[in-house]
């Protein structure tokens, strides 16, 4: 740092949660990269997201409106700097910042970090603790290895598409991002790890995921089929693949889940519907024999579940212990009762919109719970207060910002 850019470096008040005190340097962008630093934001970690300034680019909300539902659901809790690392002065910037970091995040495809020299070997002389986490869509070396990474083209590649849907109507994507959130947890999991490892011995590591492992990982017992018994599993609609009857059933109104392919559910399953009947029948007294009479034990149901509303056979279900539920739309979903209870949406206040709510974290701490407190920044919201934070003078900021640095 030069003489004129000495200031006394201020100290950030430490945020309340489970991770306060560790700081996250976030150059990730689209979505499982952030859906990773979410994880850390949400528990009171200080997350800086590092992006480019205003003119090098619109703005790195892809697929969608910055102040929109998407980035302000990916990016709350966060501050802002935004730094031009192709410019030697904010490529010092950045190494300046990693000294006082714990993690740093990123989904450049896999050559790129090394031409901004911000890859792993070059940050962890800088501070041997860091633990650096790259995402990618196919992995950081390997035949595939520069190729665009989309959930859309690792679904179909981690075979997602040809399990999912039904066979008529040929392979199916899931309905969200399930590759790219998928490789985001997975990533918060291994930098955890990691950062628990550095206890012990002090130093950091690199953490790589790619979507493509994420996806496959997620098969779980489809991908194991294949790999334990050479069984390819096929589309099965609604069904499930092994476990029958477990589908949606048409209703009065509407439809509803059922989940019955175990003996025992299937057993309050028929005295619901009033057919104790079936288990005595061949095609119906076994889970195996369910599961090679599909169509006709599902026929049979949707038979009857017809005469009811939704409603109706829901509390015949709860009352009968079958494990049964509604098929909701989205309004409906954060009407519901039980949903509302767990409070999973919570509100912001954002500086245009007003009020706004995001989804929180899925699982609880009792002591420190996550808080969701800030909408998400504003590009370069907060270059001031960080790089005064590592020593920067008035002066010196107002000289970055008017060489485009910053």
């Amino acid at each position: 740092m030069t003489q004129n850019q000495t200031a006394t470096v201020d100290t950030p008040a430490a945020k309340p949660g489970a991770l306060s005190g560790i700081r996250v340097l976030d150059l990730t962008r689209v979505r499982a990269g952030p859906s990773c630093v979410r994880q850390f934001a949400d528990w009171g970690a200080d997350v800086i997201k590092i992006e480019s300034p205003e003119y090098m680019e619109v703005s790195d909300a892809w697929g969608g409106w910055r102040d929109g539902a998407d980035f302000q659901n990916l990016h709350r809790n966060k501050r802002s700097l935004s730094l031009n690392m192709k410019d030697p002065r904010g490529l010092k910037i950045f190494h300046e910042l990693v000294k006082t970091a714990d993690v740093v995040a990123e989904n450049f495809r896999p050559d790129v970090k090394f031409r901004l020299d911000i890859d792993y070997e070059t940050l962890k002389e800088i501070n041997p603790g860091i633990v650096y986490v790259s995402i990618s869509g196919f992995g950081q070396d390997g035949p595939y290895a520069r190729r665009p990474g989309f959930d859309h083209i690792v679904q179909g590649m981690g075979g997602m598409m040809s399990i999912n849907g039904y066979p008529e109507n040929g392979p199916t994507r899931v309905g969200i991002a399930v590759a790219d959130t998928g490789a985001g947890l997975y990533s918060a999991l291994g930098v955890m790890t990691a950062l628990l490892e550095r206890q012990k011995s002090g130093l950091g590591q690199w953490v790589q995921v790619s979507l493509l492992e994420a996806m496959i990982a997620m098969l779980d017992f489809q991908g194991a089929r294949w790999l334990m018994e050479k069984e390819i599993p096929a589309q099965a609609g609604n069904n499930h693949p092994t476990s029958i009857p477990t589908g949606v059933y048409p209703t009065a109104d509407g439809h509803v889940t059922i989940a019955a392919g175990e003996q025992a559910m299937f057993k309050r399953l028929a005295k619901a519907l009033d057919r104790e009947d079936w288990l005595a029948q061949p095609a119906f007294a076994t889970e195996d024999a369910r599961s090679e009479h599909r169509h006709e034990v599902n026929d049979a149901i949707a038979a009857i579940t017809r005469r009811k509303s939704s409603a109706e056979w829901l509390e015949i279900f709860e009352a009968g212990g079958v494990a049964a539920g509604p098929i909701y739309r989205m309004n409906e979903v954060f009407a519901d009762e039980q949903v509302r209870h767990l409070g999973i949406a919570k509100p912001l206040m954002h500086r245009t919109r007003g009020p706004i709510e995001v989804i929180g974290q899925p699982f609880s701490l009792s002591r420190t719970p996550s808080r969701v407190e800030t909408a998400a920044p504003t590009r370069g919201e907060h270059n001031d207060e960080v790089l005064r934070e590592i020593g920067y003078t008035s002066d010196a900021i107002q000289s970055l910002r008017q060489d485009g640095v910053i």
